[in-house]
């Protein structure tokens, strides 16, 4: 977008110079008035780049799987299949594996009551068929449903001469067993999927850069909306950046583990009320050279995973959100939303979201320690220089002493030479 409005700029000051002039401008510049305000004039297509998430607010992936060519491997897993499907399509099927069971089993008991001759013998009373009053398709039809839902209304029945039709009536209910096993299976996973659960589970819109006792610290918040808790409720983020090593490989969307209380045990979290999840920006850290200035300029994404059991179910469920560089604020610190009330404690999620702005050093860790040493240095110098000072003045006396005594012991000889003579 600048080239280009560079570009019509340049253009129209091409127009407006005079045509016989001979002079030739090889680097033009733009007036100081456009320089000033290009950025305002910015689109807002050109001004906001489209950040790409990896993860979505809502916790969804934003990946789709493509060119897969090995489609027999969702076959091989046919259950967590028809679990992970939609819930139309999952309808559709369960539907459709009844109607097409109860089809096929009423078709084969046509073809055994046609093929035995029972319908050329409909109403003869002296004839023995293999199911009584089975006269068509349709009727051989119900007869399936009612052999496979055990449901019997007594008016269509087998009988004893039909040995096949014993056969069929075992396998219709073996197989009908399993069907029903399966297919209720899946319903019932389906449906006490904790995805839901996940949805009371929330993050704080925006993170936040300030300063907590005295270190540089990036926090979130998280909260659950429901009185029934998360057992054994665990947190855990992960910085998404894509990196270049020094062989010269690129590794898009590298992942990198962000410590946020693992080595102490403050990850796992007694989810009662609002927590503040705080990382220690230190050296180890991957925010450890980012700055105020530099920060806007970092493309990254802070993916946050909140794991544990439901109290209710006892079923393992995982809330997932995510900051990207425009929602990391710094200078900021969370509104408190925990008062103390007449015998309870009270949660204010009106003000969950918000923030208010603080005192923060717009450096980056790693500067904000050199500076600290470098604030600590001369106090060093001052100690260790008075140390050498005193240990001078001490070999200073003691050779000052040690030439008073060689003085001493040199008169005191001379004089007992003299007594001598």
């Amino acid at each position: 977008c600048l080239f280009s409005m560079a570009a019509n700029v340049l253009e129209e000051d091409s127009m407006e110079q005079d045509i016989e002039s001979p002079v030739t401008i090889h680097q033009p510049k733009l007036p100081k008035q456009a320089r000033e305000d290009l950025p305002k004039n910015i689109s807002k297509e050109c001004a906001k780049r489209k950040i790409q998430r990896y993860v979505r607010k809502d916790g969804k992936c934003n990946v789709h799987h493509g060119n897969v060519r090995e489609t027999y491997r969702y076959l091989t897993d046919i259950f967590t299949t028809l679990v992970d499907l939609k819930w139309r399509f999952n309808l559709l099927i369960f539907v459709m594996v009844y109607t097409v069971t109860w089809l096929f089993f009423g078709m084969i008991w046509w073809l055994i009551a046609y093929m035995r001759g029972d319908m050329d013998h409909i109403g003869d009373s002296t004839w023995t068929p293999c199911v009584s009053n089975l006269n068509g398709f349709v009727s051989a039809f119900l007869f399936s449903i009612e052999t496979e839902t055990t449901i019997g209304y007594g008016y269509r029945v087998i009988t004893d001469k039909c040995p096949e039709g014993i056969i069929l009536l075992l396998v219709q209910s073996v197989l009908g067993s399993i069907v029903n096993a399966f297919m209720v299976g899946c319903m019932f996973v389906k449906i006490s999927q904790p995805k839901k659960r996940a949805e009371t589970l929330v993050f704080s819109t925006n993170a936040v850069i300030s300063m907590r006792d005295g270190k540089l610290c990036l926090m979130f918040r998280v909260g659950d909306l429901r009185n029934s808790h998360i057992v054994e409720a665990s947190i855990r983020a992960k910085l998404i950046k894509s990196k270049q090593t020094k062989e010269g490989e690129f590794i898009p969307l590298n992942q990198t583990d962000i410590n946020v209380g693992y080595y102490t045990g403050d990850d796992r979290l007694f989810l009662v009320s609002p927590l503040i999840i705080s990382h220690e920006i230190n050296q180890q850290s991957p925010f450890w050279e980012i700055s105020k200035a530099q920060l806007p300029k970092e493309e990254l994404e802070i993916v946050v995973i909140l794991e544990g059991m439901v109290e209710a179910t006892g079923m393992t469920c995982q809330a997932r959100s995510s900051y990207v560089t425009s929602e990391i604020l710094w200078g900021y610190r969370f509104t408190p939303v925990l008062t103390l009330e007449d015998g309870f404690y009270e949660v204010d999620y009106n003000s969950f979201h918000e923030t208010y702005e603080t005192n923060t050093p717009v450096y980056s860790a790693k500067e904000l320690a050199e500076m600290a040493s470098r604030a600590e240095l001369p106090l060093t110098w001052s100690v260790s220089s008075k140390l050498d000072q005193h240990a001078e003045l001490e070999t200073e006396e003691e050779e000052k002493n040690q030439e008073d005594q060689n003085e001493r012991n040199g008169d005191v000889a001379n004089l007992e030479n003299e007594s001598k003579v």
